[in-house]
């Protein structure tokens, strides 16, 4: 015996907190926003990270 198949598919919204989609993405682009950044400004300045921080 066959199962009937449901008719309507139910529309559920995307979690607002946690690990889904959206956060991956946004967090995505922070990191190579702030990587492009870091690399403009170590260019410009002739100093690395670590002469930022004080540890060189």
């Amino acid at each position: 015996m066959t199962q009937p198949q449901p008719t309507v598919t139910p529309k559920l919204e995307d979690p607002k907190f946690g690990f889904n989609e959206y956060a991956e993405r946004l967090n995505g682009r922070a990191a190579m926003i702030g990587f492009g950044l870091m690399v403009v400004i170590e260019y410009v300045t002739n100093q690395g990270v670590l002469s930022w921080l004080g540890l060189k």
